[in-house]
């Protein structure tokens, strides 16, 4: 009698983790390649046309024009981030009223107020940082007054 031993599941090729060999995404780099290949591997005696090939040519151009401008935009998103906090700087030693919310029903329980300390921004979220301590969104500042000192 033969003496069978099991196969640990892990080991099957479903079981096991895809592995990536590149980038999912073509760049100009990768184009200029195929069409290098696809003219030097090109039928002598039915060459490509000069339509295609200026077609390939223009969508190249397309391309990389798309490529600088994709760029360009996370330029100047990146840039447009710090924007909320240099805006509400100018309520440095103001005094704020804000809304207070209870907690269960979340309606408005009162308003307060607080001297600005600072302008500080998280997740996209701008905050302006209260004397007191407090924290309050820029969203629901109700009213901006002269500090009383």
């Amino acid at each position: 009698m033969m003496n069978m031993t099991s196969i640990d599941p892990s080991y099957y090729l479903n079981n096991q983790p895809p592995k990536k060999t590149g980038s999912d995404d073509l760049g100009k780099d990768d184009f200029l390649k195929i069409l290098m290949a696809q003219l030097q591997n090109q039928d002598p005696l039915d060459p490509m046309e000069d339509k295609e090939f200026v077609s390939q040519m223009a969508q190249f151009s397309s391309l990389e024009q798309m490529t600088n401008m994709s760029s360009t935009m996370d330029n100047f998103t990146k840039s447009q981030r710090s924007i909320p906090v240099i805006q509400y700087s100018g309520l440095i030693g103001k005094e704020v009223t804000y809304p207070v919310y209870d907690k269960e029903t979340e309606a408005v329980e009162a308003f307060k107020e607080g001297k600005v300390n600072s302008v500080s921004q998280e997740d996209g979220d701008t905050f302006l940082l209260l004397k007191d301590g407090g924290k309050v969104p820029v969203d629901e500042i109700t009213k901006v007054t002269e500090a009383k000192e």
